[in-house]
């Protein structure tokens, strides 16, 4: 379900002015399935830490709608909400002296995984966070470069940086296996 600027802009309104639910509601089954994905695809397909992340993620964005100012799309501030909290899980991580960049053992018992789905995820798996987030919004979400350095709040050019070097490790990867 796609939502136009002005339902998004609707609905925001009544959330923060009324505390509508029903309103963030249609924004969570909006917006969830992209998020999730986004998320699915940081944590190299870890389905449980996924969910926690995108469900932080809808939990912050609500506690702090009021912020919202609609100066770039809703989907654009919810994905810097869940960017901020995948690298924050990441730092917990690395405190913690735990591989944030593993990739989780249930993505290869995944029922219904393609081959070529887990070639990818492990493709993904090689890149550093910074790559492989570049790499997630630009070719799987299809968000353009201004986009993602909106999110990342990284300059354009160290997005392109990101971007070429994730494709070649990826390429040179697949390519060898």
């Amino acid at each position: 379900m796609m939502l136009s600027k002005i339902e998004e802009l609707k609905l925001v309104a009544q959330c923060a002015l009324g505390d509508n639910r029903r309103a963030f509601a249609t924004l969570v089954e909006a917006y969830q399935p992209r998020v999730r994905r986004l998320m699915l695809h940081l944590t190299c397909g870890d389905e449980y830490l996924s969910d926690d992340l995108s469900q932080e993620t809808f939990i912050k964005a609500w506690l702090a709608l009021r912020s919202f100012k609609g100066i770039s799309s809703f989907s654009t501030w919810l994905y810097r909400i869940g960017y901020n909290e995948f690298y924050s899980h990441v730092r917990k991580q690395h405190e913690l002296s735990l591989e944030a960049q593993q990739l989780p053992d249930e993505a290869h018992d995944s029922a219904g995984a393609t081959e070529a789905a887990l070639d990818v995820r492990t493709a993904l798996a090689t890149l550093s966070a910074d790559e492989r987030t570049v790499v997630t919004l630009h070719y799987l979400d299809g968000l353009p470069l201004k986009k993602i350095a909106t999110i990342t709040s990284m300059p354009l050019g160290t997005i392109k940086s990101h971007l070429s070097r994730g494709r070649g490790k990826m390429q040179h990867l697949l390519e060898n296996e």
